[in-house]
């Protein structure tokens, strides 16, 4: 199950590191639209549709990664408290009562959404220029398939964590700051009583 876990986490992260050089093209597109805009007043007709397509590519298939990682937001003041057995058991349930009818309601809509669009190569409405915009609405069920994928590797995770009440160990691929601080300076509460 640890060598599954291991496949399906690399795989994430190298769809998510593919996906996060989109950042450098948005920040390339916007500067240019920027100076166009501004500097020689001749503003482009497809840098808003550039924006969208690439941060909605972004947002898309970042989703899984950032569950391999476990970095979703969370409200776990209560969560946090408990045993990782229970953790698990809560979190297993959760996976299959809301997260998995979600995500493959999202891979099988949006593939004839998609596949759809793709069929009547559809164009934004919002430039004149007629910028493509089914390669992102294909885009919709792919990020459906590898929130899947990662969500399989969760629910080997939970599994491993009910037999023997730890979190197996996630790539060091990002560390939230909060716990790189509490490494480096410790719990300066605990010291102080």
């Amino acid at each position: 199950m640890e060598k599954l876990i291991r496949t399906i986490d690399a795989l994430t992260k190298a769809v998510g590191h593919c996906f996060g050089w989109t950042v450098l093209v948005l920040t390339a597109g916007t500067c240019y639209e920027v100076f166009r805009r501004y500097v020689l007043n001749d503003p482009t007709d497809w840098a808003f549709d550039m924006s969208y397509i690439l941060y909605g590519s972004l947002f898309l298939m970042a989703g899984a990664y950032t569950l391999s990682a476990n970095a979703h937001v969370r409200g776990d003041f209560i969560y946090r408290r408990w045993q990782p057995r229970t953790q698990a058991r809560v979190d297993l349930a959760l996976y299959f009562l809301f997260f998995f009818p979600g995500v493959l309601a999202m891979v099988f809509t949006g593939l004839s959404y998609g596949l759809e669009s793709a069929r009547i190569s559809e164009v934004s409405v919002n430039s004149p220029v007629g910028v493509p915009i089914w390669p992102l609405k294909l885009i919709i069920p792919a990020a459906g398939i590898m929130l899947t994928l990662q969500g399989v590797a969760e629910v080997c995770r939970c599994l491993i964590t009910i037999r023997e009440n730890q979190w197996p160990a996630r790539g060091d691929d990002v560390v939230e700051l909060e716990v790189t601080l509490q490494e480096k300076f410790g719990n300066k509460e605990g010291n102080a009583s």
